[in-house]
């Protein structure tokens, strides 16, 4: 899988402005936010204007802005963020990422009393201006139980320059990258992967699909992908979301821009995004899902780094499958669950972009996939068959060695009474094994 990067280590990205007319005018809903626009140079305001178009690309879109611009936004100040950080501490830090740092924070609401209340947040100080301004613009006008919820902004100047935080709702099981890389204590259980892969295509659907405007995420991946208390996905990181192509054309010429093993290929060797290519990462992830594994690993031996090359050959033969999932589950997975992911995953990374399905599509495949993965399929151990009949009785031993690794496609070993009755009749009252060999049965 061909990798790119990013000039001199950052995630900015310079998009293709052919065919693009500066539109000051209508770029002025991001200005008019009110810290904002007293704290913006003249020289920061003609970037702007003639860079940031990711979202406000098009009068049309503008006019949804505009018509849609959140009410209950809290325009907050730099020293109100400092003090609910406790001045930025490095111990209150929860993430760093391309764009800026995020800390964990209390912030007072206004409540019917003179004090109100506090409420956990995370405030992310963004480096990126225009990258800043797409998460205002998208977050405060769109709303959706799987997408992160922004509170509030701050734009302000000092003695550095000027400052720019976002503060979103704290999400307080972290990312779906700490816990595949086992960077919390607990393992998600298989039906919470399979759950969270749901609750992020859901996310992904609705910005392609139910919008008014298309909108193309452009960095999906397991870092992006933050989990509540209940564990319910929500998506974050929108600095480098992208308005669909318009009516009428196929895809957006852009520069590239995202993260290396995460990218579709034709967007990589082209520059010409379009929904499809959220939905390849969405297949990368699957996979990680799966394995509990990277996208792209280099401390693993050469052979092992890049992981769709990785899991290629074991994918197509049920008999190896079960090597690549992950080993943290210790076997407490359903083996036909794990093959139905991993055959929707294969969809996803088809070469040619049309012929990877809709997100709304992925949505109800996993839909199905959940309902056929029951807690009965799921669960590990191995328990003693019996029946209801009273003139036999059946016996169950199982060999551990397989069934852990295979799912519980394993090899049993039945006993039936009966001709445990009939031996000991042979033998003179004494039950000869020595002529007796257990037949092997197959279950499924």
């Amino acid at each position: 899988m061909k990798c790119f990067h990013f000039t001199s280590g950052e995630r900015r990205e310079r998009d293709d402005e052919d065919g693009v007319v500066s539109r000051a005018s209508k770029l002025s809903w991001a200005r008019s936010l009110s810290v904002a626009s007293s704290s913006v140079d003249s020289t920061r305001r003609s970037e702007f204007d003639s860079d940031s178009r990711d979202l406000s690309d098009s009068v049309a879109f503008f006019d949804f802005l505009s018509q849609r611009r959140a009410n209950d936004l809290r325009v907050l100040t730099f020293s109100e963020l400092k003090s609910a950080t406790r001045g930025f501490s490095r111990a209150l830090l929860i993430g760093e990422g391309g764009f800026g740092c995020v800390y964990r924070g209390h912030l007072r609401v206004p409540g019917a009393d003179d004090l109100g209340s506090k409420i956990d947040v995370a405030i992310k100080h963004i480096q990126g201006h225009k990258e800043w301004i797409n998460e205002v613009n998208l977050l405060g006008v769109v709303k959706h139980p799987n997408l992160v919820k922004l509170v509030g902004y701050c734009a302000e100047d000092d003695e550095r320059g000027i400052q720019r935080l976002l503060v979103y709702e704290l999400m307080h099981n972290k990312s779906l990258e700490d816990h595949l890389l086992a960077r919390m204590p607990s393992v998600l259980p298989w039906l919470t992967r399979l759950q969270i892969a749901q609750d992020a295509a859901r996310g992904l659907a609705y910005l392609h699909e139910e919008m008014d405007f298309q909108l193309i995420f452009r960095d999906f991946k397991t870092s992006n992908i933050l989990l509540d208390e209940e564990y319910n996905a929500k998506l974050s990181d929108f600095g480098l979301a992208r308005q669909g192509p318009p009516e009428g054309t196929g895809h957006v010429s852009t520069a590239v821009v995202g993260t290396v093993g995460y990218a579709a290929p034709e967007y990589v060797q082209t520059g010409r995004l379009t929904a499809k290519s959220d939905v390849w990462s969405f297949g990368v992830v699957l996979y990680e899902l799966i394995t509990g594994r990277r996208a792209v690993e280099r401390n693993l031996p050469r052979s092992e780094q890049k992981l769709l090359e990785w899991v290629k050959p074991y994918v197509s033969d049920p008999k190896k499958f079960h090597i690549i999932l992950d080993p943290r589950l210790e076997g407490q997975y359903c083996i036909r669950s794990a093959q139905k992911l991993a055959s929707l995953a294969n969809r996803c990374l088809v070469k040619h972009p049309k012929s990877r399905p809709k997100m709304s599509e992925v949505v109800e495949i996993l839909g199905n996939i959940i309902t056929e993965a029951s807690p009965q399929e799921v669960a590990a151990p191995q328990h003693v068959n019996e029946t209801e009949e009273t003139e036999e009785e059946t016996i169950v031993e199982t060999e551990p060695a397989v069934s852990t690794k295979q799912g519980h496609n394993c090899l049993k070993k039945v006993f039936d009474i009966r001709e445990i009755v009939n031996l000991r009749n042979k033998s003179i009252g004494k039950l000869d094994w020595r002529n007796w060999t257990p037949g092997l049965v197959r279950t499924s």
